[in-house]
């Protein structure tokens, strides 16, 4: 199942028709080498060993709930704190080696995520319902995280700096300093990307880890141990617990020995790490990205095809289960017929299935209580006037009867204050509003808690410069016809939010990332 890395980047919005053969090549062989290991128990890893609980949990496939993909360990309190003193332990070795070593070790972690590309992305399919490209894109962005942050620390030597000095007789110095453990708390929608990604900023820089995987999506978290064991990292510098929020998350959060935390998921949960974080007796750092309502804007000027395929691959790519998609479009009134015509109709050719199907575009949301959510979306649209003019169903019919399958959803013909316009929903649905000037549609757009990405489209360069401008999100695009709002990746384009969407400021992926996982030492020495 392995094969050499193409020599084009496999990512969400570019890929070759030869590349997607070999993919398609790739995963077929992949999911039947894994039919035969559906079932199987997984333990959890604290200090190199495997463990067990007195209870397991049962992974069940979105696709189909009758199908038990794997079953994992339900961890307690107790495991976390286990863990958190196996990495206590470990981190004083592991942050004493010289640097070079862990940007070695941690490249091996990212060549180990891709030669088992096919098997990860296989599974991912069968744990989240997302469909083959975008499985293999969050495989390789987890890859590619890894080996960014390893360029970082060669580009600043380690982050250590000589300083200027006030005499011959001092040498000045700024070095940055691992913080100790690190726990990453991952969603379920990028289980690999957003495990491995902050997981490799935080090794590389020289702290352990202890990482909680989405008791929906688990089975990716503990593959990530393998390979990370594979690849040289010592026992005690990463640790894996499954299981609750409720119990292993709220331990993490509260935790004296954890000395910091990066958290992928909703606002109420990462607002709750930071009211936890300011009880403490001494602060530690939280980085948190907590979702998005992203607008797309379309003015007069707009390309109506590049505008309506850049919506909807942002608006229903995964389900619209991820945190940048463009659930809110507000478009000029002289094109909005033009363009929610061309919208809807591109809309109704998605193909809704199985997404380990070559030809699946669209998968099952996650689970049942996504579903509740949608319904209660559409119930709460029809009441309130909107026009559902394509989508609006729970598909309840053969081959579905068993998933989570919804259809993509275009609304229109709600108030622009309407809460659909305002509440991330985490599933298939976009809401279309009329604007009658750029200055209104801008207005629009930043009148929102969130602000992680937004869009426009329009060929007025003054309109684009006043968008980048003033727009108040963390990653914005102009012309996107790949997703409007969506397909951020490392090295390229940064991916953090603003407001409510983030804590931090500073997108992963990026330049100022890994720094967050180091602290500042300055140095004086008198000769």
């Amino acid at each position: 199942m392995t094969d050499p890395k193409p020599e084009m980047k496999i990512t969400y919005a570019t890929m070759s028709a030869d590349q997607m053969e070999t993919l398609h090549r790739g995963i077929d062989d992949a999911i039947e080498q894994i039919k035969s290991q559906l079932g199987k128990t997984y333990p959890m890893y604290i200090d190199g060993e495997a463990i067990e609980s007195a209870e397991q949990f049962d992974d069940l496939s979105p696709i189909d709930t009758r199908t038990v993909l794997a079953r994992f360990q339900t961890g307690t309190a107790d495991h976390v704190r286990d863990a958190v003193r196996a990495a206590r332990a470990a981190a004083p070795a592991w942050s004493a080696r010289p640097w070079t070593e862990r940007v070695a070790i941690v490249r091996k972690i990212g060549d180990g995520i891709r030669t088992h590309r096919w098997e990860l992305a296989a599974w991912m399919g069968y744990e989240t319902g997302k469909n083959r490209l975008e499985c293999v894109g969050d495989i390789e962005e987890a890859a590619d995280f890894m080996t960014y942050y390893c360029d970082q620390l060669e580009a600043h030597d380690g982050f250590s700096q000589t300083m200027d000095k006030l005499s011959d007789s001092e040498e000045n110095t700024s070095v940055m300093r691992p913080h100790g453990v690190w726990a990453v708390i991952s969603p379920f929608n990028f289980p690999m990307a957003l495990a491995a990604g902050p997981a490799g900023g935080a090794l590389v820089a020289g702290n352990t880890v202890v990482l909680k995987p989405a008791t929906d999506t688990p089975r990716l978290g503990v593959r990530l141990y393998d390979i990370i064991a594979e690849a040289g990292v010592p026992s005690g510098v990463f640790n894996v617990v499954t299981g609750p929020g409720s119990t292993v998350g709220q331990e993490i959060a509260e935790n004296p020995g954890i000395d910091g935390i990066v958290f992928t998921g909703s606002k109420e949960v990462g607002m709750m790490l930071f009211r936890v974080n300011g009880a403490r007796p001494a602060p530690r750092p939280v980085i948190t990205e907590m979702g998005g309502k992203n607008p797309a804007i379309v003015m007069p000027s707009a390309d109506l095809d590049r505008a309506s395929e850049g919506v909807w691959r942002s608006a229903f790519g995964a389900q619209g289960q991820k945190c940048s998609a463009c659930s809110r479009v507000y478009v000029a009134s002289e094109v909005r017929d033009r363009f929610v015509e061309q919208l809807v109709e591109k809309t109704k050719q998605i193909k809704v299935g199985n997404p380990l199907e070559r030809d699946v575009w669209m998968g099952p949301v996650i689970n049942e209580a996504a579903v509740k959510i949608y319904e209660q979306a559409i119930e709460e649209a029809k009441r309130d006037g909107g026009r559902i003019l394509t989508g609006g169903r729970r598909m309840t019919e053969e081959p579905f009867r068993h998933g989570y399958f919804l259809e993509p959803t275009v609304i229109d013909g709600l108030p622009n204050d309407h809460r659909l316009f305002v509440d991330e929903l985490f599933v298939p649905i976009t809401v279309v509003g009329e604007v009658g000037s750029f200055d209104q549609a801008m207005a629009l757009a930043n009148d929102t808690e969130y602000g992680l990405t937004a869009g426009i489209f329009t060929e007025d360069d003054d309109e684009i410069a006043r968008f980048f401008d003033g727009i108040e999100a963390g990653v914005v695009y102009a012309n996107r016809q790949a997703g409007a709002t969506t397909g951020a990746w490392p090295g390229i384009n940064p991916f953090g939010g603003w407001k409510a969407s983030g804590s931090s400021g500073r997108g992963a992926g990026g330049p100022y990332y890994v720094q967050q996982f180091l602290r500042e030492q300055s140095r004086v020495r008198i000769y």
